[in-house]
C-alpha cells in the first residue's frame, strides 16, 4: 500500500483552533477533510469542467490546454459542454437555496394557520413590511371604518403570495417588486426575468440534457433566470419569513470559535441550514428540566454552539455562540467535547460520521433529505419540534455522563458584532426619525468611503483555510471599503477583530475609519447566513434608490467577492450577484475552460448584458486589488473619482442650502 502523503499543518489553516485539533487529529490517528484534501489531487480537466458526463456515449473529456482540438461524441464543444455544466451547478445551488425557502415557507403556513406548537410570528412590524412590499393591503374597510388587519389574515395572503415564487408558471415572481427599475428593464428586455422557481430549474436541467440547447450564450441567459429565482426567489423568502417568525436580528456581540465549549458542561452543537430545528433546540437547552437532568448527571450546565450557516442565524439572531466554519466542523468533534452534534440539511460532510464515532460523540440526522451513514436519525416534525431536540439533548447528557475520551478544548474565542440588517444598518446611519442610507451615500459620493464589498461563501481546503479570506478583507477595509459579509466567511473574519468598532482604527483606511467612528459601527457587518445574501441585495437597492449614485445596480461602486468558495450554492450566489449588475471575483478554482468563448462571456460578455461579470483570483491581494480597480472604475463613470474636502458650513451657507 502506497504511503499516505504527509500533511503540512501549519500550510493547511491560520485558525489556531483548526491547527490545534489537526495535530490532535494526527496524533490520534483519525482523518479528517484536511488530511483527505492533501491526499487526494483535483482533477485538471474536471476542475475546469473540460468533461461532460450527460450521457453513455462518455464520459468525454477534452484538453483544456487545446480545448477546441475536438469534440465530445455528439459533436458537442467545449463551450456547449462548459456551459452545460455551468449551468448545472447553478441549478444544484438555487435548488437548495429554493428548498430551503420553500421549507420556511410550508412553517410559516403551518403557524398561520394555527398548527404548531411552539412557534409564532415574532416580527409583526416585519410580516406588515414585507405585505406592503408586496401590495398586499394591511387595514380594510369595515362599515365605512377603516380598520387594520388581523396579523393571521395578513399571514396567510403572505403566504399564498410568496407560494408564486416556487409554483408560478407564467408571469414575474412576487419579489421583483423590489428590484430597482431600471434594473428590472434590462432584465425584461433579455428575457431573464424568473418566473418561478419549479418552472425555471426544471427547464434548465431539461435544455443542458444531450441534445437540447447547445448555444452557449442562450443557455447562459437560462440560468442566469434560474440564479435570480434564488436570489430574489427563494432565498429572499427564507430570509424574510425566517425574521418574521424568530425575529429580524439586531446588532449584538457575541462569540465565535472553538472556546466556546466548556469541559465542565454537556456541549450540543447544531451543523447545517435551517434555523427551526436551531430554533426549537434554544427552547430545550434554557428548559430547567433538561437543565436539572443536565446537573443531577454532574454537569455545570448546557452549552449550545452553532456551526455553519444555521449557527451564523442564530448568532446573528440571538447571540448564540459559533464554534467554527464548514472545514472545522470535524475538527471540533476531535475536541472530544462536543457531547451531542445534530445536523439538518448542507454542507453536512459524511465524513462527521466516522470522525464522531472515533470520539464516542452522538450524531444525529433530523430532516428526512439528509440521512448520514452511520450516524442515527430523529426526525423532526415542525409541528412538534421539541420532541426531536429534546431526545438529542437527553441522549448529549447521557454521553457526558459517560464519556471516555480525554477532552481537549482550544481556548480561543473571539466576540464580535454580528446582527446587521438592512433595516436597521439604516437606522445606524441616521437614526430613529432620519433613519435611511443618506449619510452612506454622501461618505461614498465625498470619498470617504470608496465602495462597498460584500464577502460571502464557504471555506476549501485547497487554499489555506481562512487566510485568504482574511487578507482580502483586511485589504479591502485597508482602502476604505465598508465589507458586507455572509456565511463561513463571517466566522473566519470574527476571530479577527474586523467585527467591533474599534477594528475600524485598527485595520481601516482614515476615510472609512472616521465614518465607523462617528456611526459606532465596525468596518465590517456581519449579515448572517449564506441564504442571508437576499439582505446585501436588498440593501444595495436601497443605496440606490436613496439617490447620487447611478441608477442601476450596475452603477455602483460595489463589488462581490467568494474567495474560498467550494459548493454550487456559491455559483447560484455568484450568478444571481453577476446577473444583479455586480462585478463578482471568486477564488479557489472556477469551473470554466481557459480561452473558451463560453468563458470570455461570462468574464466580459455578460457585462454588456446585465452590467456585472465575474472574475477570478487565487491571491488575496490581486483578488482584492481586483475588486477596488472596479470599484475606482465605477466612481470615475460617475464622476465622484476625487475626494472631496470638507467644509465647515457658515449659517449663511446653510442658508443658501
Amino acid at each position: 500500500m502506497a504511503k499516505s502523503k504527509e500533511l503540512d499543518i501549519q500550510a493547511a489553516s491560520i485558525c489556531p483552533s483548526t491547527i490545534q485539533m489537526l495535530e490532535k487529529a494526527t496524533k490520534d490517528g483519525v482523518k479528517i477533510s484536511f488530511h483527505r484534501a492533501n491526499e487526494m489531487s483535483a482533477c485538471p480537466i474536471g476542475a475546469v469542467s473540460a468533461c461532460c458526463k450527460n450521457c453513455s456515449m462518455g464520459p468525454c473529456r477534452l484538453s483544456p490546454k487545446d480545448p477546441y482540438a475536438k469534440q465530445g461524441v455528439c459533436g458537442a464543444t467545449i463551450d456547449t459542454i462548459s456551459a452545460r455544466n455551468f449551468a448545472r451547478m447553478v441549478v444544484a445551488g438555487a435548488a437548495a437555496h429554493t428548498d430551503h425557502g420553500m421549507g420556511m415557507l410550508d412553517c410559516f403556513k403551518e403557524v398561520v394557520h394555527g398548527k404548531v406548537d411552539g412557534f409564532r410570528i415574532k416580527d409583526e412590524r416585519k410580516l406588515k413590511e414585507v405585505c406592503g412590499y408586496l401590495e398586499i393591503p394591511l387595514t380594510v374597510e369595515v362599515d365605512g371604518e377603516i380598520k387594520d388587519r388581523e396579523i393571521m389574515e395578513l399571514g396567510l395572503e403572505l403566504a399564498g403570495e410568496l407560494e408564486k415564487t416556487y409554483t408560478q408558471v407564467e408571469g414575474e415572481i412576487p419579489f421583483m417588486k423590489r428590484v430597482p427599475e431600471k434594473t428590472l428593464e434590462r432584465w425584461r428586455e433579455l428575457g431573464i426575468v424568473p418566473r418561478g422557481a419549479m418552472r425555471e430549474l426544471m427547464e434548465m436541467m431539461h435544455r443542458t440534457h444531450i441534445g437540447v440547447d447547445q448555444e452557449y450564450v442562450n443557455i447562459a441567459r437560462g440560468f442566469q433566470r434560474a440564479a435570480l429565482s434564488d436570489g430574489w426567489g427563494g432565498s429572499m423568502v427564507a430570509t424574510e419569513l425566517s425574521d418574521i417568525l424568530f425575529g429580524t436580528p439586531e446588532p449584538l456581540a457575541a462569540y465565535v470559535d472553538m472556546g466556546c465549549l466548556e469541559e465542565k458542561s454537556v456541549n450540543v452543537v447544531i451543523n447545517g441550514h435551517e434555523p427551526i430545528m436551531f430554533e426549537a433546540m434554544i427552547d430545550a437547552v434554557n428548559d430547567p428540566k433538561l437543565i436539572e437532568k443536565a446537573k443531577a448527571a454532574g454537569a455545570e450546565g448546557i452549552v449550545l454552539a452553532g456551526m455553519c450557516c444555521s449557527g451564523a442565524e442564530v448568532l446573528a439572531r440571538h447571540g448564540i455562540p459559533h464554534a467554527g466554519n464548514f472545514m472545522s466542523t470535524e475538527a471540533l468533534l476531535v475536541t472530544g467535547a462536543v457531547d451531542a452534534m445534530a445536523v439538518d440539511v448542507q454542507c453536512i460532510k459524511q465524513g462527521l460520521s466516522p470522525v464522531a464515532k472515533c470520539y464516542d460523540t452522538p450524531l444525529f440526522t433530523t430532516n428526512y433529505r439528509a440521512h448520514i451513514e452511520g450516524a442515527r436519525h430523529i426526525q423532526l416534525d415542525e409541528t412538534n419540534p421539541r420532541e426531536c431536540v429534546d431526545e438529542v439533548v437527553e441522549e448529549a447528557i447521557k454521553r457526558f455522563q459517560n464519556r471516555t475520551k480525554p477532552v481537549e478544548i482550544p481556548q480561543n474565542k473571539h466576540i464580535g458584532i454580528h446582527g446587521f440588517t438592512h433595516e436597521n444598518i439604516k437606522y445606524h446611519l441616521g437614526g430613529t426619525y432620519r433613519a435611511s442610507y443618506r449619510p452612506l451615500n454622501d461618505a461614498i459620493i465625498s470619498g470617504r468611503i470608496r465602495g462597498i464589498a460584500g464577502v460571502v461563501g464557504c471555506t476549501n481546503p485547497r487554499v489555506k483555510h481562512d487566510w485568504v479570506h482574511t487578507e482580502v478583507v483586511k485589504e479591502l477595509v485597508k482602502n476604505d471599503v465598508i465589507v458586507l459579509m455572509t456565511g463561513c466567511a463571517t466566522i473566519t473574519i470574527g476571530k479577527t477583530g474586523l467585527l467591533t468598532p474599534e477594528g475600524a482604527a485598527k485595520f481601516a483606511g482614515p476615510g472609512l475609519a472616521e465614518v465607523c467612528e462617528t456611526v459606532g459601527i465596525p468596518p465590517v457587518l456581519s449579515l448572517g447566513s449564506c441564504v442571508d445574501n437576499s439582505r446585501i441585495l436588498i440593501a444595495a437597492s436601497g443605496v440606490l434608490e436613496e439617490g447620487g449614485l447611478g441608477e442601476r445596480l450596475s452603477d455602483l461602486p460595489a463589488a462581490g467577492s467568494a474567495p474560498e468558495w467550494m459548493s454550487e450554492k456559491a455559483i447560484s450566489i455568484g450568478q444571481y450577484f453577476v446577473s444583479s449588475g455586480v462585478y463578482t471575483v471568486f477564488g479557489a478554482a472556477f469551473p470554466a475552460t481557459e480561452g473558451s468563448k463560453f468563458k470570455e462571456h461570462l468574464f466580459n460578455g455578460m457585462e454588456e448584458e446585465v452590467g456585472g461579470k465575474w472574475d477570478f483570483a487565487i491571491d488575496p491581494y490581486e483578488h482584492a486589488a481586483k475588486m477596488i480597480a472596479h470599484i475606482d472604475k465605477k466612481r470615475e463613470a460617475l464622476g465622484i473619482n476625487t475626494k472631496q474636502e470638507r467644509k465647515l458650513f457658515s449659517m449663511e451657507d446653510r442658508r443658501d442650502l
